[in-house]
């Protein structure tokens, strides 16, 4: 990696149901975190927008398949102090993240 620039990456990787429990805690209600198939992507991606979507495509499938991953596995990355379940109160209520657990 160029000596310009980082990884960055969570205090500690996410699952999509991680997400959604953070988003289920938040919201008071239940929340499922579930598949879009491929095959349905581009029409998403399309209806958000994106002029192009191939390249996303091609990124998602990178991390699906685990061709993208951070160098040394994340060995070297930086890691932030914010957890999930903070930043989705933020967005959702407006809560002030202050970096704790």
């Amino acid at each position: 990696m160029p000596s310009n620039s980082a990884e960055l990456e969570a205090a500690v990787r996410v699952s999509p149901n991680n997400i959604a429990a953070a988003f289920a805690k938040t919201l008071g209600k239940m929340v499922e975190a579930r598949a879009v198939p491929r095959s349905d992507w581009e029409a998403i991606f399309r209806k958000q927008a994106m002029k192009n979507p191939l390249p996303r495509m091609q990124m998602l499938d990178g991390f699906n398949k685990g061709w993208i991953d951070f160098a040394n596995h994340g060995a070297n990355a930086r890691k932030g102090q914010v957890r999930i379940a903070q930043v989705i109160a933020t967005l959702v209520g407006g809560e002030k993240i202050d970096g704790g657990s």
